[in-house]
């Protein structure tokens, strides 16, 4: 980690960028955040660990705005995001200084919770660019453990890759972590019956308390002005009085990112009741690949995306029924 803040420090005094964008510490060892740093002094707070799975790629929006050129540390999938903003005008490439940094897979405390390790004081064993292969926990009860891999976020064990699809240096050594099959959780959907899949989605989305987290940490999700926001209509109300508004505002988000998704996972990641919503993308994807050919969003931003390129070689809609 030092490594990272020593290059950022140099890159400030020399002027090569105006600022910071990377992790700073939080209350406890286990919720770093996304922050900006100004002054080499500012950068103490500086971390980066095996808790910093936050996609930095979305704050870039904004600082693409400021005068001069913002450092942002992206992790190998951050960086498809950025691409993909990039390719959609939402960023300014010229305004980004990119550190590819590596990446060994990231763990996330809900998972320790999860494993039923309650009352947590600290953590040992996240550090990078070593993480230890067991997490050594401090608690209430006393101490406990967790692997390292048991506590990984799901989007690791399914990652795209560990190369940066763009970057202006890299720091640091990336590690596999796939262990599991992209689609897997997709397929065991698709082979519920009609009645089943309704039950499994309508279980999951009644516990929506639409806080907004995944809409606000989504890249994709890029509009200056949403729609659920609009007082017009009543769709910007948060606690929903019937259980079709939740389902309305997901599906509608679904099909938005359609096509521009990169499958980050942000939107489950900060999900305050666990609802995996990388699912609704994800089946988009792998529907895009069935009827399209293999597609990654941000990985070539010259690539003409599936859904804005038409072919006469397309599936016509009617055809889609013949899958079952």
């Amino acid at each position: 980690m030092q490594e990272l803040v020593n290059r950022a420090k140099a890159l400030l005094a020399d002027g090569t960028v105006a600022r910071v964008l990377g992790w700073k510490a939080g209350e406890f060892a286990y919720d770093p955040e996304p922050a900006f740093f100004e002054t080499e002094e500012d950068l103490k707070d500086f971390v980066y660990d095996g808790f910093c799975g936050a996609n930095l790629s979305k704050y870039m929006i904004e600082a693409s705005k400021l005068e001069g050129k913002t450092l942002v540390f992206l992790k190998p999938c951050d960086s498809y995001s950025f691409n993909q903003l990039t390719k959609e005008h939402r960023v300014d490439r010229e305004k980004a200084y990119i550190i590819g940094v590596g990446c060994k897979g990231k763990v996330d405390v809900k998972h320790i919770k999860e494993a039923g390790i309650k009352g947590i004081e600290s953590i040992v064993g996240a550090d990078y660019p070593n993480p230890a292969e067991t997490l050594e926990i401090k608690t209430l009860y006393g101490d406990k453990t967790i692997s390292y891999k048991d506590a990984m976020l799901e989007r690791c064990h399914v990652c795209k890759g560990k190369d940066h699809v763009v970057f202006d240096e890299q720091i640091g050594e990336s590690a596999d972590t796939v262990d599991a099959e992209r689609f897997a959780e997709v397929e065991k959907i698709e082979a519920m019956s009609p009645e089943e899949k309704f039950a499994f989605f309508r279980a999951e989305l009644s516990k929506c308390i639409r806080c907004n987290a995944c809409r606000n940490v989504c890249p994709a999700c890029s509009c200056r002005k949403c729609v659920f926001d609009s007082t017009k209509f009543d769709s910007a109300q948060k606690a929903n009085t019937t259980s079709f508004e939740e389902k309305m505002f997901h599906i509608i988000r679904a099909f938005h990112v359609a096509g521009r998704c990169t499958d980050c996972g942000e939107c489950s990641r900060v999900c305050p009741q666990g609802i995996p919503l990388h699912l609704f993308n994800r089946k988009f994807i792998k529907d895009i690949n069935t009827f399209y050919g293999d597609y990654q969003a941000g990985e070539d931003i010259e690539a003409q995306a599936p859904l804005t390129d038409f072919t006469f070689e397309d599936r016509e809609p009617g055809q889609f029924a013949e899958r079952g």
